[in-house]
């Protein structure tokens, strides 16, 4: 199998960066914010924007600007796929009421998750406004959904595997492309 690496760490840093900038330029600072991450790395990918963004907002505290986001119960596969257990749900400032809600997600690809998510969200309460920034955005949407806030646009085949490692869920930072081995590539 052919396995190739898009993003190193670096470039993730400065993708995060720039999408923590757009955020903060779209809500107009960083008053009312509420970043959500979609589990499992779209947690951390969260609270990373959001110690970027209390690092270029002055007075903003980066622990109440991230929390999560389980979507378990709304996802659209749970009968055909392996039992799941529930997740859990932290709301900093314990409202979405009247705030902006950030979804935040490592990769987009059908968009069954970010609906999902919108499902989760609307049993929450009412936010302002819902945006949504996502690390990879890898194209093929079954939904009509897209990104506000997109990391890096990567065009793949379906049957080609996107995926994220991060520190916190990996050891270490990347973005890697994988699939089926090429004609003649050893193993195939």
């Amino acid at each position: 199998m052919r396995q190739r690496t898009v993003l190193d760490e670096a470039e993730i840093s400065r993708a995060l960066t720039r999408i923590a900038h757009e955020v903060l330029e779209a809500n107009k600072g960083a008053e009312g914010l509420l970043l959500l991450g979609i589990p499992t790395r779209g947690v951390p990918l969260a609270a990373r924007l959001a110690a970027l963004i209390a690092r270029i907002e002055p007075g903003c505290d980066a622990d109440a600007l991230a929390g999560s986001l389980d979507i378990t119960l709304h996802r659209d596969d749970l009968r055909t796929g392996p039992l799941r257990a529930a997740g859990r749900t932290e709301i900093p400032g314990g409202t979405v009421d009247g705030r902006t809600v950030v979804l935040v997600d490592d990769v987009l690809f059908s968009g069954r998750s970010v609906r999902a998510a919108l499902d989760a969200l609307s049993g929450l309460g009412r936010p302002a406004a819902v945006r949504l920034a996502v690390l990879v955005d890898r194209g093929h949407r079954r939904l009509p959904i897209r990104a506000d806030h997109v990391g890096k646009n990567l065009p793949s085949a379906l049957d080609e595997r996107v995926g994220v490692q991060l520190s916190e869920t990996d050891g270490t930072d990347a973005v890697v492309i994988s699939g089926a081995a090429e004609p003649g590539e050893e193993g195939a």
